[in-house]
């Protein structure tokens, strides 16, 4: 649904709506990258779990993120409505991330035993199902709220996305720096609380800032919300409801990680297999390859994204262990790198790609997608460069660690834009929602993969003490330099195959 924009609803030719959503998702977005900068150091300084356990807690609870989305949208669109479903996770988001503030007294080595509170560790647990479940109901439905605020052949509307994104980079600029900073240098709860108050202040711009969005994301069929279902009980409730059930999901989900693998891959395998199938049974030859090169990408898209998120995890780990950050910066501050790197460089990429295209010479999304696994994998090249270059302490200059995110920043502007985009372009249309749900849940596997590479990296603690120095660099670049091999030897392949992909998409 979109509503017809009066010319003195508009602020830059935009409608005010749009400032709504900006800010909205900017403070959303400072909550939830403001919290991911804390998350792993906090893990393995406060509750001290080993790398490999932190690693694991981490892809498992990025995994879901990426993952509710789906059902979240779902539940949106046929039933609560875009605005009561950014309502109500905003209203989730800002009782996980005050919950992650409740800090409870750190871990204790006695005894050759590392002493937690399983209290406090549970409201933790708790705390990230709040915010999975609220990503989950908020993310889809904010997105598609600006969507609505243009008819679809508007030719402001990629403008108008373009400001909504920029939002996002803001947000997460911002968020990282500070609430990163505050955490680590004043205690966790400070740290946490900042995000906490950021999603606070989302939630009442939502809420202040609903007049200018009109009949926007109303529910699309409000009768059945209000139809009791269940002992007097109305279909809108039953959601809440179930919502709060997801929570409690979450929270079992996130402490049985292996589970929730194994889970993951039984899906995957189903949905794939039954999507192959379809393919042989139901499609053209032209159809069947566009879906087959597709299913190819989204596994290459698994690389990337599986060695990319290593910035929230063993990145920041190796930043706080083995990088000459000097005296004013601390480890999470420098996940800022990614969305400042994007700020800069996302119109520069949006430039080149149109320029390319006027002239006819654009690579194409194989080509697109080989840069990406490459850049990714220079990225992880240039820390091994560094480490040759390490001071006795094993300390690596922090202009390394710079243009690692610089070239894993260019690596997602090559490959974040074009997926959706190719999702949309070449899905038959009778499996193009699941088409696009086998995206979002591959990007929640990588997701949890790379919660397992950050595993490899793991420092064993000796006295409840984690080794540092050049001992903890061996480590580290040992496993950096097969990563760098992997995605480069990758990447090269599919840049040398991408022609044949492309012939295989055009062909009749």
């Amino acid at each position: 649904m979109t509503i017809k924009i009066e010319k003195n609803d508009l602020i830059f030719g935009h409608p005010k709506g749009l400032i709504v959503l900006f800010l909205t998702e900017l403070w959303e977005r400072f909550s939830y990258y403001g919290m991911r900068a804390l998350l792993i150091l906090y893990l393995t300084k406060h509750f001290v779990f080993d790398d490999a356990k932190a690693g694991m807690i981490y892809g498992s609870y990025a995994s879901l993120i990426y993952a509710f989305p789906v059902l979240g949208g779902l539940i949106a669109d046929r039933f609560l409505g875009m605005k009561k479903a950014v309502i109500f996770g905003a209203v989730f988001l800002v009782l996980g991330h005050l919950g992650m503030a409740i800090e409870g007294p750190p871990a204790e080595f006695i005894d050759g035993k590392i002493i937690r509170s399983d209290f406090y560790l549970q409201i933790f647990y708790f705390s990230l199902g709040f915010i999975v479940v609220g990503v989950g109901f908020l993310k889809a439905s904010i997105s598609t709220l600006v969507g609505s605020l243009y008819e679809k052949n508007d030719p402001r509307r990629d403008s108008g996305f373009t400001i909504f994104y920029m939002g996002i980079n803001i947000g997460a600029f911002l968020a990282t720096l500070a609430c990163a900073y505050i955490g680590e240098v004043y205690g966790w709860r400070f740290g946490f609380g900042l995000a906490g108050i950021g999603m606070i202040f989302g939630l009442i711009t939502f809420l202040v800032g609903t007049k200018w969005l009109e009949g926007l994301g109303a529910p699309p069929e409000p009768e059945k919300l209000s139809k009791m279902i269940l002992l007097g009980i109305s279909a809108e409730k039953l959601i809440y409801f179930l919502g709060l059930m997801f929570v409690f999901l979450v929270w079992v989900l996130i402490q049985m990680s292996g589970e929730l693998g194994f889970f993951l891959i039984t899906i995957g395998t189903i949905t794939v297999s039954w999507i192959i199938w379809f393919s042989l049974r139901e499609c053209s030859k032209n159809e069947r390859n566009r879906i087959l090169v597709m299913l190819f990408l989204i596994a290459c898209s698994v690389l990337f994204w599986a060695l990319f998120e290593q910035a929230a995890s063993s990145l920041t780990l190796f930043t706080d262990r083995n990088v000459e950050m000097g005296g004013f910066f601390s480890a999470g501050m420098f996940q800022a790198l990614n969305p400042f790197f994007i700020i800069i460089l996302a119109p520069v990429f949006a430039s080149v790609w149109f320029f390319s295209s006027k002239k006819g010479f654009e690579p194409s999304i194989p080509k697109k997608f080989s840069l990406a696994l490459v850049q990714v994998g220079l990225g992880f090249a240039v820390l091994v460069l560094g480490a040759t270059y390490a001071g006795p302490d094993g300390k690596v200059a922090v202009i390394f660690l710079v243009i690692m995110y610089l070239f894993h920043t260019m690596g997602e502007l090559c490959l974040s834009p074009v997926g959706l985009s190719m999702i949309t372009k070449l899905s038959v249309a009778k499996i193009a929602g699941l088409m696009m749900g086998v995206w979002f849940l591959s990007s929640s596997f990588a997701a949890y993969v790379s919660g397992w590479i950050a595993g490899l990296m793991a420092l064993k603690p000796i006295d409840g003490k984690i080794i540092q120095g050049v001992e903890s660099l061996a480590i580290y670049i040992n496993v950096f330099e097969k990563l760098a091999i992997v995605a480069i030897c990758s990447g090269i392949f599919l840049f040398l195959i991408s022609q044949k992909l492309v012939d295989a998409m055009s062909s009749n």
